[in-house]
């Protein structure tokens, strides 16, 4: 488990514009860490959720309060089906 991996491949989409057109829209989790396996770095479903993690708590509390209120939107719009 290497969250250095996970920011290693990220910073590879600079060099490599082939990865960068894989990563240009949103893929399955599993597709992100065969592209990590494929580039010889060791990333897992763990490294991503610690990444998202430290990427929340880098934003300014009105950031977070808008995501929030957007998700509970979502949320309540399921709800009522």
């Amino acid at each position: 488990m290497s969250i250095k991996d996970l920011d290693r491949l990220l910073a590879l989409r600079k060099e490599d514009p082939l990865l960068d057109k894989q990563l240009e829209d949103a893929i399955e989790v599993e597709q992100f860490l065969e592209l990590a396996q494929e580039h010889g770095l060791d990333v897992t479903e763990a490294d991503l959720f610690a990444a998202q993690q430290r990427d929340e708590g880098s934003l300014p509390a009105e950031e977070l309060q808008r995501r929030m209120a957007e998700e509970s939107r979502r949320l309540r719009h399921f709800i009522q089906g």
